[in-house]
């Protein structure tokens, strides 16, 4: 039975799931052996590692290794399913207030995982709530809650989430949501006041503005003021630790100030969807109030709606207690993925002729099909061999399989695959091998070279490309240096670049590179191209000009030795199998770094009427005009 059948007909038959709620300070990770049994729960400081991909490693590491007790070895894990405190727009995922950025696919395949999901922490947690039982919830006024109801959600932490779970038949639906930003909206004099004070700093108050671990320094500030008093610097932790112990009357009033004013956004968002199922309130500041909460003006504002107090007083709310309740969102969410609901909801012609197929193909093509039936797009991403291994047969099966549906081979397959698709079709990197056809070589170029641009456009460092266009706007002299296949990028760099009336050489020998840095000096920049930037005949020459007194821009690997010498690196990574074929992408993404900065350059040197000018000419000819020294125009084209 293929892994990918095994997980359709038998859940958790494949081993344990990889679980976890990754923040900005700590990591929590556990492993889930069987529906809600969620064991070995470790948090992991964030600042001890480099990236995501190190810190699960070094989970994965522990649970491997022979557990405390005797516990046994863990088995491999399969599927992995992880919440993070941050926005998940496509495959790049970066941290808003942690230095981590990943691609999910790329770190999928280094920790040989079937399945990797990757989901924002609030989505996470409403998917939490339809697991909780009564010992992980803690009921705060109102009636019974209506089954199949549409259920509420808020999470004040450092912001103010918002979002709902809608029933459909057979699974809960997660409502997007930036209801945390509607207008502050006052309930009484004092809630005017806040608001007043607040306006003097910001002009629009938020809900989330108050409502939240920030907004509880502004309550207090603003009730001191109210007050007549000194407001001390307190912290929100400081003001909540104060308020729990009754030490001191203002922080008891700021907080059940917040409490009252969560009350009525809770209330706003129950009757805008109608929120039978309850009101659930979780995130990183309710949860540690406890009784305090319970017996807060939270319920009682909640309930004050005028005429329909009656039926606000129906809907139950609860705060949430669960230690990790991520886990519990994310297993829900995975267990979903895992069903295959991603190939069911597919409409496609082309699945339905593998679905129709089925019977008449050998057992081993039938494990493709039932792979490519459940995850069709992550399909279309994965090489060859990724998709033997996740179905669990040779490569030379998945091209057969491919050919017993009448495709040349498996580049054929995807392009019939993609074109039935609806949304947005993912596109990975796939080395081109000895043997591929030309479909599959073409595929693979014009896919590889597509992907590629696109990573490269979300992750350009653009402080860098800031810096190097004002380092080569205000030149003395440029050089280029490049090698082999580089060395192209560097004539390509110094064509350009002459056209400003600059004095540029490009340099592909590396003794002439050595000698040339040598007689550069101050207000002169080398820039120097190199795909791993590991050459030591361009990082000397590097060095040369450095000691020469020039500035070095380099194009290259970040962490690279080249990198590290430069005086500002663009970092471009990209991985090539150099050993056996020209670093064809890494070429083309250098000679898009080029072109970047010869227009950062371009606007940089010319007036807005000059670039009016070229706007007409790019309209009338489809070419990026560029000014020389003199204020005339010399046309480059390729740059638009």
């Amino acid at each position: 039975m293929s892994p990918v059948s095994s997980v359709l007909r038998n859940e958790y038959s494949d081993g344990p799931r990889l679980l976890a709620d990754i923040g900005a300070t700590n990591a929590r990770f556990a492993l889930e052996s069987a529906p809600g049994r969620i064991e070995q729960i470790e948090v992991l400081a964030c600042d001890d590692f480099r990236s995501v991909e190190a810190v699960i490693r070094a989970y994965l590491s522990r649970v491997q290794a022979e557990g405390e007790g005797g516990m046994a070895k863990a088995p491999g894990i399969r599927h992995a399913a992880i919440a993070i405190a941050n926005p998940i727009d496509g495959d790049l995922v970066r941290m808003t207030n942690r230095d981590w950025s990943f691609s999910i696919e790329t770190t999928r395949i280094a920790l040989q995982l079937d399945t990797l999901l990757v989901v924002n922490d609030f989505t996470a947690l409403a998917m939490a709530i339809p697991k909780l039982d009564d010992s992980q919830r803690l009921k705060v006024g109102g009636g019974a809650a209506r089954e199949n109801a549409v259920i509420g959600l808020l999470g004040p932490g450092t912001g103010l989430g918002v979002s709902g779970l809608i029933p459909t038949e057979d699974r809960w639906i997660t409502l997007g949501s930036e209801g945390g930003h509607v207008s502050f909206a006052p309930c009484d004099e004092r809630e005017l006041f806040v608001l007043q004070h607040t306006w003097r700093r910001y002009p629009h108050v938020s809900a989330e503005r108050l409502v939240s671990g920030p907004g509880i320094e502004l309550i207090y500030q603003a009730l001191a003021a109210r007050a007549g008093v000194s407001a001390g610097a307190l912290t929100t932790p400081q003001i909540v630790e104060a308020a729990l112990a009754g030490s001191d009357a203002l922080c008891v009033e700021t907080v059940e100030c917040f409490c009252a004013m969560l009350g009525t956004v809770a209330a706003n968002v129950a009757m805008t969807l109608g929120a039978f199922g309850g009101i659930y309130i979780g995130g990183g500041i309710v949860p540690r109030l406890g009784e305090f909460f319970a017996r807060s003006p939270f319920r009682a504002r909640f309930e004050a709606k005028g005429r329909f107090s009656d039926y606000m007083a129906r809907i139950p709310s609860y705060l949430i207690t669960a230690p990790y309740p991520a886990f519990l969102g994310v297993s829900a969410i995975l267990a979903e993925a895992l069903r295959g609901q991603g190939g069911r909801g597919e409409s496609s012609p082309l699945l339905d002729s593998v679905r129709a197929a089925l019977e008449r193909l050998s057992r081993a093509e039938q494990q493709v099909a039932e792979l490519v039936l459940a995850r069709p797009r992550a399909v279309l991403g994965d090489p060859v061999g990724e998709i033997a291994r996740q179905a669990g047969v040779s490569q030379p099966t998945v091209i057969r399989f491919c050919r017993s549906l009448g495709f040349q081979g498996l580049s054929d397959f995807k392009l019939k695959l993609a074109s039935g698709l609806t949304g947005t079709v993912p596109i990975r990197h796939s080395q081109v091998r000895h043997g591929d056809t030309a479909p599959d070589i073409s595929a693979k170029v014009l896919d590889n070279t597509a992907s590629a641009i696109l990573r490269l456009r979300d992750s350009l460092n653009t402080a860098a490309v800031a810096e190097a266009t004002e380092l080569l706007r205000t030149a003395r002299r440029i050089e280029f240096y490049g090698m082999g296949n580089s060395s192209v990028v560097a004539m390509d760099g110094q064509h350009k670049f002459f056209r400003f009336r600059i004095p540029t050489a490009a340099y592909p020998d590396p003794t002439m590179q050595q000698l040339a840095a040598g007689l550069l000096g101050p207000g002169d920049v080398a820039v120097v191209v190199s795909s791993r930037g590991r050459l030591p005949e361009l990082v000397a020459a590097a060095d040369a000009a450095l000691n020469a007194g020039a500035k070095v821009i380099a194009i290259t690997a970040s962490q690279s030795p080249l990198a590290r010498r430069a005086s500002v690196c663009i970092p471009v990574d990209h991985s090539e199998d150099g050993a056996e074929f020209i670093a064809m992408i890494s070429r083309i993404l250098h000679l898009l770094v080029i072109d970047v900065l010869a227009v950062g350059v371009a606007v940089g040197r010319a007036s807005p009427e000059q670039i009016q000018a070229w706007a007409r000419a790019l309209d009338d000819e489809g070419v990026r005009p560029l000014p020389d020294g003199d204020g005339g125009r010399h046309r480059i084209s390729h740059l638009g």
